[in-house]
């Protein structure tokens, strides 16, 4: 009888949860919500089963959720198999042509795949592409230094319009193309900001390994504006592998992109956290 019960509380707590999400839910129907995926999770195959069910449920109830995904440690594994050597320049490595082949065939291939083997088994329909299909990103070379490094320079997301149309979940590698047809490798971090501010998305999820901004006091800070991340990056509150992150919300949310949230991809159904409840998920950053 106890255990009855307390399966009747587990199904009742279900249904509440279900009916107080609803107008989350109506206010996220039709808009594009771009996640850039990453971090421990992609190593992790429970992880990753998780994701690509928050994914497949986020398309399911009229979300449209373009994934963007990082893979630095695949990336570096497979330079070690292939006993490629890495040259850095400031602590940055350069990508020559024999690095790029093995961050194409990495990303595009072995990374990219996974995921979309994940969504599908979930019951969506993923489709992986890199930003050299349909001309979707276009680079610029902005460091000669770092040899084959892009920066997005002009997007065409055309593509993505019609895999929305058709109920199509992208997966997106972060590799460009160049004007003279050279092959770029991006920051994954880069790129999603870019695919976000050119879709003018409504959300930019940046999943990382912690739990979000914090303050002096190491607080988590829920909401921030713009001019208070240029101020805590000033003042040094905002330091390390956190900068390049909150550039990219920055850039994302000058491009267009309504706001930016930096949560920990490693906590269980953050998308949903962020996405259907009040509590939500993370840093939000929004325009000033």
């Amino acid at each position: 009888m106890k255990k009855q019960t307390a399966m009747n509380q587990d199904w009742i707590a279900t249904a509440r949860t279900l009916s107080e999400a609803l107008p989350y839910l109506q206010r996220y129907e039709g808009a594009i919500v771009v996640v850039k995926f990453g971090g421990n999770a992609m190593g992790d195959r429970e992880a990753m089963q998780s994701f690509a069910r928050d994914i497949v449920l986020m398309r399911q109830v009229g979300v449209n959720p373009v994934i963007v995904h990082g893979g630095g440690p695949m990336i570096n594994e497979m330079l070690q198999k292939l006993d490629v050597e890495s040259h850095f320049v400031n602590g940055k490595r350069v990508t020559d042509e024999r690095t790029m082949e093995v961050v194409e065939m990495v990303l595009s291939g072995q990374v990219n795949k996974r995921i979309v083997q994940a969504i599908n088994e979930q019951g969506g329909k993923g489709v992986g592409l890199s930003g050299k299909d349909a001309n979707l990103m276009i680079c610029r070379q902005d460091n000669p230094e770092l040899g084959l490094v892009g920066t997005p320079d002009e997007m065409d997301t055309t593509i993505l319009h019609s895999m929305f149309r058709s109920d199509i979940i992208p997966v997106i590698a972060p590799i460009g193309m160049g004007r003279n047809g050279e092959t770029f490798n991006v920051n994954g971090d880069t790129a999603a900001g870019a695919v976000a501010a050119a879709l003018r998305a409504d959300r930019l999820l940046l999943l990382t390994d912690v739990a979000g901004v914090k303050n002096a006091e190491g607080e988590v800070v829920t909401a921030l504006t713009a001019a208070q991340i240029r101020e805590m990056t000033t003042d040094g509150t905002i330091a390390g592998g956190m900068i390049p992150k909150t550039e990219t919300a920055l850039a994302a949310i000058e491009g267009g992109v309504r706001a930016v949230v930096i949560l920990d991809g490693r906590a269980s159904n953050a998308v949903l956290l962020e996405l259907f409840t009040e509590h939500g998920a993370g840093s939000m950053i929004r325009a000033d």
